[in-house]
């Protein structure tokens, strides 16, 4: 799996991953690179709004449906810090472009904009991400932990990571490589 690039691909737990932060999970890779990877889980609400959450950082969230709009546990890294995917990718201090209009920004002005109604168009509000060292989500693949796919159009995307409910992301994105997860069995089969 040398020289694999899986920025904007999905991840998705094989049925075997008994890690708690990860089971059922499905990741959305934003960087990938020689020094390793990190995204954010799309599919693991928590139980906090984008209300409560702008409470928490001093920022009055004008927008009432979006108010009520779920935090997602992002990974278990820097779980005490936001991340924000979203479109369109805009111009805000600390941002990664991720492929087409996604980006992922972490820094606060895209906050204050969001809480004023003027900040990107679709967004999903993560607390903490997922990081892999080098070499290491190549291993953990060579492994059969995880299916990756990369959707095959910008649409398909951004319906599995802002359209569709935190409960119907897995098999939408299972969906996306043409698979039903209750055919999967724990174990490699050999002929």
């Amino acid at each position: 799996m040398e020289n694999v690039n899986l920025t904007g691909h999905f991840l998705i737990a094989m049925p075997a991953m008994t890690d708690p932060y990860f089971a059922r999970s499905v990741t959305f890779i934003c960087e990938h690179n020689q020094d390793g990877a990190m995204g954010v889980v799309i599919n693991r609400p928590i139980d906090m709004t984008l209300d409560t959450l702008f409470g928490q950082i001093d920022l009055e969230l004008q927008d009432t449906p979006l108010a009520q709009s779920a935090v997602h546990f992002g990974g278990p890294v820097q779980i005490d810090r936001g991340f924000v995917l979203h479109q369109p990718a805009g111009d805000w201090d600390s941002t990664i472009a991720i492929h087409g209009e996604t980006a992922l920004t972490t820094s606060k002005d895209i906050l204050e904009a969001v809480a004023k109604g003027r900040g990107p168009e679709k967004i999903l509000v993560t607390l903490g991400y997922a990081g892999w060292a080098a070499g290491q989500l190549e291993q953990e693949m060579a492994q059969n932990a995880w299916l990756s796919v990369k959707p095959s159009d910008e649409k398909s995307q951004d319906t599995v990571i802002f359209d569709l409910p935190s409960e119907k992301k897995f098999s939408a994105a299972m969906g996306l490589l043409g698979l039903d997860f209750a055919r999967f069995s724990d174990e490699a089969g050999h002929a």
